[in-house]
C-alpha cells in the first residue's frame, strides 16, 4: 500500500511508521520541516500520488501547562492543519482511508469511564478547552465529508501513550515522573509532582496502540474508537512503580497541591467498542512496558 503519515516523526509516528514499513508498505512522512501543514499549498507536492491510507497524527500541542498559554495559537494552527488535510483528501485523495487521532482530553470532566458516545457532549476541561475543541472539530469535519463526499475514516482516541523513543522534552505525566524521579535518584533535584497524586490516569504502551489502530482500521467501520485497556491508576501508584524500577524511596516524593495545572481528576476510557472487535487482544504488562521505557530514558539521559 501507499501510505501518507502526518506528524510521522512525533512519538506515535516513531512507532507507527516502522510498523507500516515492516509490513511492506511505501510510507511518505510529513513533518513540520518538509511540509508546513498550515499552508495548504505545501500539500500540492503530493497531489500526483494516490494514497491508500492517510494517517493524520499531526497536531500543534505539548503536555503539561502548554495549553494554558497558547489558546489562540492552538485554535488557529490546529484548525489550519486539520482543515488543510481534509481539503487535500477531498481534492486529491478521495480513494484513501483517513485515520485521524483524537484526544481523551476532549471528553467532558467526570468520574465515569469515558464513552465514545459522550465525546462531543458537555464541556471539555477548561485548562485544555481550546485544544480539545479543535479535536472535536476534526471529528465534525470527518463526519461532514463522509456525509457529502463518502469519506471513509477511523477516529482513534488513545489513552496516554508511553514507551521508548520519547523526546526528553516530552512532559506527558509518565515521562515527567520518570525524569523527575531519575533526577532524584542522582540527587540533582527534590522530586515534586503537581497535584495531590490522587488524579487517575490510564496508559497504553505505544506498540500496543499501533496494533490497536491497525486492527480498528482492518476490522472497524467509519466511527470513533477509544484505544486503551480501560484501567487506570493514580499518579501516586505510577510514581511508586517508577520509584521501584529506579530504586528510589517514593516516600520522599512531595506533592504540590498549589500547582497551576493538575488536569482532570480521572481520565479512563470505556473500551467496550474496541474490545468487541478485538476480544483476544493482549496488552503489554505495565511493569514490562515501564521497565523498557525507563531503560530507554537512562540511555538518552546518560
Amino acid at each position: 500500500m501507499n501510505i501518507l503519515v502526518t506528524g510521522g516523526t512525533g512519538f506515535l509516528g516513531r512507532h507507527l511508521v516502522p510498523h507500516l514499513e515492516k509490513g511492506g508498505n511505501k510510507v511518505t512522512i510529513i513533518n513540520s520541516r518538509n511540509c508546513d501543514l498550515r499552508e495548504k499549498k505545501n500539500l500540492l507536492q503530493f497531489k500526483g500520488e494516490k494514497f491508500d491510507r492517510i494517517y493524520h497524527l499531526a497536531a500543534w500541542t505539548k503536555a503539561g501547562d502548554f495549553c494554558l498559554y497558547h489558546q489562540g495559537e492552538q485554535w488557529i494552527i490546529n484548525q489550519e492543519i486539520n482543515t488543510n488535510m481534509l481539503w487535500f483528501w477531498k481534492e486529491f485523495q478521495p480513494q484513501s482511508l483517513m485515520i485521524a487521532m483524537g484526544t481523551s482530553c476532549a471528553y467532558p470532566d467526570g468520574d465515569q469511564a469515558l464513552k465514545e458516545d459522550d465525546y462531543m457532549k458537555g464541556e471539555p476541561p477548561k485548562d485544555l478547552y481550546t485544544y480539545a475543541m479543535t479535536k472535536r472539530m476534526l471529528l465534525s469535519g470527518l463526519r461532514a465529508l463522509q456525509k457529502q463526499f463518502g469519506m471513509q475514516y477511523r477516529y482513534c482516541i488513545p489513552s496516554t501513550l508511553y514507551g521508548p523513543l520519547f523526546e526528553t522534552g516530552d512532559n506527558h505525566f509518565i515521562f515527567d515522573l520518570i525524569k523527575k524521579i531519575y533526577a532524584g535518584v542522582n540527587g540533582d533535584h527534590p522530586v515534586v509532582l503537581w497535584g495531590d497524586g490522587h488524579q487517575v490516569r490510564e496508559l497504553i504502551f505505544a506498540s500496543d496502540a499501533v496494533r490497536l489502530i491497525e486492527a480498528v482500521v482492518e476490522k472497524g467501520e467509519s466511527d470513533i474508537f477509544n484505544l486503551g485497556s480501560g484501567e487506570g491508576q493514580s499518579i501516586r501508584e505510577y510514581a511508586a512503580a517508577v520509584s521501584d524500577v529506579l530504586e528510589y524511596d517514593s516516600n520522599k516524593i512531595k506533592y504540590d497541591t498549589e500547582a497551576k495545572y493538575i488536569g482532570m481528576r480521572k481520565r479512563v476510557l470505556d473500551t467496550k467498542k474496541t474490545r468487541k472487535l478485538l476480544p483476544d487482544f493482549k496488552f503489554t504488562a505495565f511493569r514490562t512496558g515501564l521497565a523498557e521505557t525507563v531503560l530507554y530514558y537512562k540511555s538518552i539521559a546518560a
